[in-house]
């Protein structure tokens, strides 16, 4: 099994290995173009998002800055926005689907690393230096009709179902049912969503 399968079936992967920092300088080159691309110049804007993510719907939006890990594991439905200031850690599947409202400050984690430290980093070498830490991950999935609030944050493998409100500067560490408002830090459902 390569790192990265390893990578996106959740196993402990080494960030280190050639093919994932291949697809990782790549991703920062590509975000880096599209962060300072002209804003009018949208064939340009998706040109880029058409290289950097792993699939796209129609009408979407992303104002600059964006930034990613390796931007191949995002998948966008359609008519989509993602306000200024939003960090993907996409280690592994960040799924958003239809109608997704993502406002400035958000931050999608994926990945995360044993608590344990010489789980995470292994025995140093003869210099002292360690490699890359050790890394695991889960998906993140968002439903249909979705708002994210301001400077929330998703932790890695939470589920967030359809016509959900996520409140500004809430922390997602559990899945969020279907057709409802959740807000607080950590996040927890209000009430119901009926509109």
């Amino acid at each position: 099994m390569t790192e990265r399968e390893k990578m996106l079936a959740g196993e402990l992967y080494d960030c280190g290995d050639e093919e994932l920092l291949t697809q990782w300088h790549k991703a920062k080159d590509l975000i880096r173009d599209y962060n300072q691309t002209d804003s009018q110049d949208l064939e340009k804007k998706e040109q880029i998002l058409c290289q950097l993510l792993g699939g796209k719907g129609k009408n979407l939006w992303i104002t600059p800055p964006f930034y990613v890990d390796y931007g191949n594991n995002i998948y966008f439905g359609n008519n989509c926005e993602v306000n200024m200031n939003c960090t993907f850690l996409d280690d592994n599947r960040i799924v958003i689907g239809d109608n997704a409202l993502i406002a400035p400050n958000v931050q999608i984690y994926t990945a995360f690393h044993p608590t344990n430290a010489k789980d995470r980093f292994g025995t140093p070498k003869a210099d002292g230096s360690f490699e890359f830490c050790k890394t695991q991950t889960a998906p993140v999935i968002i439903g249909d009709n979705v708002w994210i609030g301001g400077g929330a944050i998703l932790l890695p493998g939470v589920t967030i179902g359809n016509n959900v409100v996520i409140g500004a500067g809430s922390v997602v560490t559990k899945d969020i049912p279907d057709n409802t408002i959740a807000y607080g830090s950590p996040c927890r459902v209000i009430r119901k969503n009926n509109g």
